[in-house]
């Protein structure tokens, strides 16, 4: 009997805070269609168990390592490229590793850190909601970037953490501010309904995912700021 209730507390992940509001909206629209049309109410139950599922949130096994740096978010990694960083966010102008996760609405959207260090700046700018796929979503799309300072060798190192909003998504959560300690994993924001998350990385990073490899938020291993180890090779089967 312990090993069947361990079974279901593993299948009903907790549900975000975030989520109450649109599950409480959906209980109310699921009793009134279904009072009317019951088809309709049927629906509306389907969209409502759908939006619960969507505000998941379940615990994470973090890796733990120097100079490990782990997926901010759950979802398929869609670019890897060197690019300059974002202006707002105050990094050196100088191109630095960027590793994309785009998050589609089935995935879970609670963001974590992916670097234990201190939170050095954040900043918010709107835009548009292009599909967050596109690389221009980079420059172009609502975002919120965060600054980390973590420390390797003993050395500050400064990464960029930004949350795009995508096609669906109008609203970008965090729950940080400038001079807050984080450890890795710990999680920071939330982005409704669609979106991606960039990580902008120093020169000579090593990177440890392939593109469209799924990724996990809190688990996946993205890339080594030490830029040691074998390179990796990725294959489609």
């Amino acid at each position: 009997m312990t090993d069947l209730f361990e079974t279901i507390r593993r299948v009903l992940v907790p549900i975000h805070k975030e989520g109450y509001p649109f599950i409480a909206i959906g209980i109310v629209l699921t009793v009134l269609a279904g009072t009317f049309v019951q088809f309709l109410g049927w629906i509306f139950l389907l969209l409502t168990l759908w939006v619960c599922y969507f505000f998941r949130d379940p615990e994470r096994i973090v890796p733990v390592g120097d100079g490990l740096v782990i997926s901010p978010a759950d979802g398929r990694v869609n670019l890897i490229s060197t690019v300059l960083p974002p202006s707002e966010l105050d990094l050196p102008s100088v191109p630095m590793l960027r590793i994309s996760v785009f998050m589609n609405v089935f995935d879970c959207h609670v963001n974590r850190v992916p670097v234990t260090g201190r939170i050095d700046q954040v900043h918010y700018t709107p835009g548009l909601f292009l599909n967050a796929e596109l690389d221009k979503a980079s420059e172009g799309n609502e975002r919120n970037g965060l600054v980390i300072e973590t420390r390797q060798n003993g050395e500050p190192v400064r990464i960029g953490v930004v949350q795009i909003a995508g096609l669906v998504a109008r609203r970008i959560v965090d729950w940080v501010k400038p001079g807050d300690d984080l450890t890795v994993g710990d999680r920071f924001g939330l982005i409704r309904f669609g979106s991606r998350v960039d990580v902008y990385l120093p020169a000579g990073t090593r990177v440890l995912v392939g593109l469209g490899q799924k990724a996990v938020a809190g688990e996946t291993v993205l890339a080594d700021l030490r830029g040691t180890g074998p390179v990796r090779q990725f294959r489609r089967t």
